[in-house]
């Protein structure tokens, strides 16, 4: 096991192998950064809880596959609690952290105090998207809204779309944490899966289960790690006193566990002018006047961080007549003269 010596474990998670059940494991426990996360939007509690749960899930999964960019879980429904989104971006080198952000959408007006909060997103889905970044086409996995929990939605995902059995233990909360005043969002979560190579399809256009895929003695074995998983409590998952490796020899220790580096995760938003200016490159000028305030400048708030651009209209739009210093721009060419080139 890994040595946890001077290590916090609070914000990271540990990859882990199962040796005697060929199963494969993540452990993550999130503290200030999904405090960080939430504190930057005013949430009613049970979207912050619905926030922090599918920030858990995507820390969980960002960290299983070969990502050379972002990771998004995006859940929309039409209820009372629109969308939430997350993005996990892959470490930009080795040893660096991964980038978190998350954010959600709703109707204040039809928030039903005491409900729980996968009960107010309604009918929706609960997608997966991959990009690996330039040069690469985007993947996109979608499941509907079912089984009660977005960790439900997960695991569904997984089984029907990529023939692996996988199963999830959350807990999310506030507490009040020595040396700190008030309460602060934590979370924690084990996520336990099959090795693909283990996995077998089922025929095309059937739902499958963890019955449908696994066999014999794999399935002996998937039964034996998740009864062993069932049994961890919320407090080991969000405790910090308690470190990841400590937590999983504890849950599967008859497993022969084997436990990896951790992940550092941190919060980091893409958000920038230039990507702002980017995305309205497309319009024209006249669209940009209709987007113009009556201060005359056009504004843009990043709903995940919060970040807050102010911009000369002039210098957006492809009829750009001034650049971000406010230095003329060449004028742009008439159709006209564009159609002789």
């Amino acid at each position: 096991m890994t040595d946890t010596k001077d290590i916090s474990w609070d914000d990271s998670v540990l990859p882990f192998q199962l040796d005697r059940s060929g199963l494969r494991g993540r452990a993550a426990r999130l503290g200030p950064m999904l405090e960080h996360i939430l504190s930057r939007h005013d949430y009613p509690v049970a979207v912050g809880a619905m926030v922090a749960e599918l920030t858990a899930l995507t820390a969980l999964i960002g960290q299983t596959i070969k990502l050379r960019w972002k990771l998004s879980l995006q859940v929309r429904g039409n209820g009372a609690i629109r969308t939430i989104a997350t993005d996990y971006y892959a470490p930009e080198t080795e040893g660096a952290p991964a980038r978190m952000r998350a954010w959600a959408s709703f109707d204040a007006d039809r928030l039903q105090e005491g409900t729980p909060g996968f009960d107010q997103l309604g009918q929706g889905y609960f997608a997966v998207l991959i990009d690996q970044g330039e040069g690469t086409t985007p993947y996109q996995g979608l499941t509907p809204l079912a089984g009660g929990s977005l960790a439900a939605c997960a695991q569904a995902y997984f089984e029907q779309s990529e023939q692996l059995p996988t199963r999830f233990a959350l807990t999310v909360g506030r507490s009040r944490m020595a040396g700190t005043a008030g309460e602060h969002w934590r979370a924690g979560g084990i996520m336990l899966q099959t090795l693909p190579a283990a996995s077998h399809a089922a025929p095309q256009g059937e739902a499958l289960d963890s019955a449908d895929i696994l066999q014999g003695a794999q399935s002996e074995d998937w039964n034996r790690g998740t009864m062993l998983m069932s049994t961890v409590e919320d407090m080991e998952l969000v405790d910090p006193a308690l470190p990841l490796p400590n937590l999983v020899f504890r849950l599967f220790h008859e497993e022969e566990p084997t436990a990896f580096a951790p992940q550092p995760l941190v919060f980091g938003c893409s958000c920038t002018a230039d990507r702002v200016r980017g995305t309205l490159s497309i319009y024209s000028q006249k669209d940009i006047g209709h987007m113009t305030n009556e201060d005359g400048i056009v504004t843009a708030d990043c709903q995940f961080c919060g970040a807050h651009y102010e911009f000369d209209p002039k210098s957006l739009g492809f009829e750009a007549t001034v650049d971000e210093a406010g230095n003329p721009l060449p004028p742009v060419p008439s159709r006209e003269s564009r159609a002789a080139l």
